[in-house]
């Protein structure tokens, strides 16, 4: 693990405070908690897993998944030590999208992407709770981005998306590595005992005087529905298996629906084929519906997602039209749609959602990487919020208490995330109140990365009535342990 003295040796220390934009500890006027922490070691390395099956969403498709995992000391200014981990897929295809770069060449870039952040946080030597780390890190780490895009000379810049990704599992251990410190579960150190600002300091007046913990829950919800994910190439009945992959796990989605009792449907749209996308909805229905009739269910809905593929508003509009008149109840059944145009909200601001979300909720995902875009999404009609914590552990918790300040519904989507990763979303979906659904794709795609961590955590490996059960998530920090 690589300590604060061996990258001072390495690097000196002014050269990378000068990067940071920091002046030495003691800098910031407010007083310091003894709970607060200062991260004295880290380290990380790369896990490839290949996918079971190919996964196609947003006119892409994706067949292997380069997993981040970090490790991380922190010591309290009271003198307390601990370790904590995170885990996260790089997630390229979705976080550094390119038609002109490689998939290897977005990868390599998140790659160097981590090595400088790993200098960046191992070399701040301010103290506090790990969201205010997160918080004064941020920038620096844009900078670092900055600086992997003109050192690689890559024809598009790493976006902020992207950093967020390769980011958050550093961000992951420290709360982890902080909850351990605690003996708490992260959700509750998100009080004023442990906390040095209110919500104000990152959300703005109309957060005076509140905490996180007004908004998460301290103690986990028993259970929470799974989104199952139907990529645009997977196969609705045996007719449609070209390439049986034979491991036993189900190969069509007609098998899926009995085998985990699934009641949540995650549908991966086109965006550029209205025929194509209708289509799609119509014939999943009729599986589903078919596959209901056998089983006893109490019903089941659909979230639609079309990856920001949708040219306009307007043809997400004429696609729903489409559906409610082959399938009433089908039309129905639909709970939500996810992040249906472009992801740049301010390059088309008469690009709005109002007469869609009169229909159903539409919900921000790729677009949301900071409070701004929040908002500006709230302003032109999106009415929920899609939390991931592949965008780090600290946004996820103050953009759900905006979204829940601001009325919006909330759901929890991931990034194809297995083991500890998943544990990590399933925190969040079990400690911020009324979230719809979580998605809960490495069961379908990389079954092999949950097998340790279904021996020790079967409840949420493990799906017998389309529901993950999150009231054991109680252990200190993000709730993992090693399987």
């Amino acid at each position: 693990m690589m300590t604060r003295r061996t990258l001072l040796g390495s690097l000196g220390a002014s050269s990378i405070l000068t990067f940071l934009g920091c002046t030495p500890a003691g800098r910031r006027s407010e007083e310091h908690k003894d709970s607060d922490i200062k991260i004295k070691g880290l380290s990380f390395d790369f896990e490839d897993i290949q996918y079971r099956a190919p996964y196609m969403f947003g006119g892409r498709v994706v067949d292997r998944a380069t997993l981040l995992n970090v490790s991380c000391v922190v010591r309290t200014l009271s003198g307390r030590e601990a370790a904590g981990f995170g885990s996260m897929p790089l997630g390229n295809t979705w976080a550094f999208p390119s038609k002109v770069m490689s998939y290897d060449t977005t990868l390599n870039a998140m790659k160097q992407l981590v090595e400088q952040i790993s200098l960046v946080t191992l070399e701040c030597d301010e103290s506090g709770h790990p969201i205010d780390l997160n918080y004064l890190l941020e920038p620096a780490y844009l900078r670092a981005a900055e600086e992997v895009s003109r050192k690689l000379e890559l024809s598009e810049p790493v976006p902020k998306l992207c950093t967020l990704v390769t980011a958050s599992a550093f961000d992951a251990a420290v709360h982890d590595a902080y909850g351990k410190a605690h003996e708490r579960s992260c959700y509750q150190t998100y009080g004023e005992d442990l906390m040095s600002h209110d919500l104000s300091h990152y959300l703005g007046p109309d957060f005076q005087g509140e905490f996180l913990d007004d908004y998460i829950l301290k103690e986990p919800v028993t259970q929470v529905p799974i989104y199952h994910s139907v990529g645009a190439l997977d196969p609705l009945v045996e007719a449609d298996v070209e390439n049986p992959v034979g491991d036993g796990l189900p190969e069509t989605l007609a098998e899926w629906v009995p085998y985990d009792g699934l009641t949540h449907f995650k549908i991966k749209l086109n965006g550029q084929n209205q025929d194509w996308d209708v289509q799609r909805v119509v014939g999943i229905d009729r599986v589903v519906t078919e596959s209901m009739q056998s089983g006893d269910s109490k019903g089941w809905n659909y979230l639609l997602d079309f990856n920001e593929m949708c040219p306009d508003v307007n043809y997400l509009l004429e696609v729903l039209r489409r559906i409610k008149s082959a399938t009433p109840e089908g039309f129905n059944r639909i709970q939500c749609i996810e992040q249906p145009t472009a992801r740049d909200l301010r390059k088309d601001r008469k690009n709005v959602m109002h007469e869609a979300a009169k229909l159903r909720p539409v919900i921000i995902d790729e677009s949301l990487t900071d409070l701004e875009t929040l908002l500006l999404a709230r302003e032109i009609g999106y009415t929920g919020v899609a939390l991931k914590a592949c965008k780090g552990q600290s946004q996820a918790m103050l953009m759900a208490a905006a979204a829940q300040k601001f009325g919006m519904s909330l759901s929890v989507m991931d990034l194809t995330c297995p083991g500890a990763s998943f544990i990590h979303s399933a925190g969040i979906a079990a400690h911020v109140p009324n979230i719809m659904g979580i998605e809960h794709n490495s069961r379908q795609y990389l079954p092999s990365a949950n097998r340790k961590w279904a021996v020790r955590y079967p409840e949420i490996f493990n799906i017998d009535d389309g529901t993950i059960k999150t009231g054991a998530l109680r252990n200190p920090g993000l709730g993992a342990t090693d399987a």
